[in-house]
């Protein structure tokens, strides 16, 4: 683990720090008022240490640290276990709410204020262009944070696409230093209008996570894969064949928050959710170029994380001959 990760989103941020806030008052308010109820979570929880530099009193307070190991609830010990089932993105609740808030709130508001009288002629006009405006930007919080659901394609030698988007660049690498050899590196702009969820490209353990801070230009341009503040996940396919491959999350102009909830050592499904960029980004996918490997998407394809196949290997002999078994 890089030592840098202390939580999930390294960036920071406005929310993270309202949250963090909050978490303060409601610890002190369970703690008061609920102690049968702090009394009661703690039984239930797992775990040999504390991950966070505050007390642990429900799940809620591991959100930001929960790539740190420790503490953890069972699902069916866990109250709040609904949130990850929602039609939303779990790491982006409070930005929904907040933002959400503040939009529709602020159209609430100013619809009021122009129904009471108070501005009439060329401002009542404005003012309802202005409503529109906020309008629209409260849709496309909630179209931004949304959750689909995705069907995800079977077969072992199947890369899924990490991330929904355009399928941007790819690029043949002679030899790369994680990879070992030759390599296949594609990448895929996010735009505001995408979902943000970043999902596992294959089945695989968690090698690695390095977090590299850098500049936030706007993610079309070809220099912020190597210029941009990115977080990069190294994982490994499973036996027989222990693939390498590496998923870049890259932000942008707009984005400038990565999450992820992973550590070395977790092991996911391919499609599994681990993460996301929030506003507008890149996703860079590095895997093997081998001989029978076959690029199934082109540039300028539109993606779907967990559903788009952006490449297959070939069958190797051993999956061949357990096939035929």
């Amino acid at each position: 683990m890089d030592p840098q990760l202390t939580t999930i989103q390294p960036g920071g941020g406005i929310i993270i720090n309202l949250e963090m806030l909050w978490g303060r008052w409601r610890r002190f308010w369970l703690k008061t008022f609920r102690p049968g109820y702090v009394k009661k979570m703690e039984s239930t929880r797992k775990g040999d240490f504390n991950p966070c530099p505050h007390d642990v009193l429900d799940p809620r307070d591991l959100k930001y640290h929960e790539n740190q190991g420790g503490y953890y609830w069972e699902e069916a010990d866990d109250p709040f276990a609904y949130r990850s089932r929602l039609p939303f993105a779990r790491e982006g609740l409070a930005e929904l709410f907040v933002l959400s808030t503040l939009f529709f709130g602020g159209a609430a508001l100013l619809t009021g204020v122009i129904l009471s009288g108070v501005v009439t002629g060329v401002l009542s006009y404005i003012g309802w262009l202005l409503v529109l405006t906020l309008v629209l930007f409260g849709m496309e919080i909630v179209w931004f944070f949304r959750n689909p659901q995705r069907a995800i394609p079977a077969g072992e030698g199947v890369i899924v696409s990490p991330a929904d988007g355009t399928f941007d660049t790819i690029e043949e690498i002679a030899h790369h230093e994680y990879i070992g050899g030759p390599a296949i590196e594609i990448g895929i702009f996010l735009s505001i209008f995408n979902v943000h969820i970043n999902r596992m490209p294959v089945a695989g353990k968690i090698i690695k996570l390095v977090y590299r801070p850098g500049k936030c230009l706007n993610a079309l341009r070809p220099e912020s894969t190597r210029l941009n503040e990115r977080l990069e996940v190294y994982l490994q396919m499973p036996e027989p064949t222990n693939r390498p491959m590496l998923v870049q999350q890259i932000t942008g102009a707009i984005a400038r928050r990565i999450v992820c909830r992973l550590k070395p050592g977790d092991e996911l499904t391919k499609g599994a959710q681990f993460g996301m960029i929030k506003l507008g980004s890149r996703t860079v996918i590095v895997f093997p170029q081998e001989e029978g490997l076959e690029i199934l998407a082109k540039p300028g394809d539109k993606l779907k994380a967990g559903s788009t196949t952006l490449a297959k290997y070939a069958e190797s002999p051993t999956e061949a001959s357990n096939e035929e078994a």
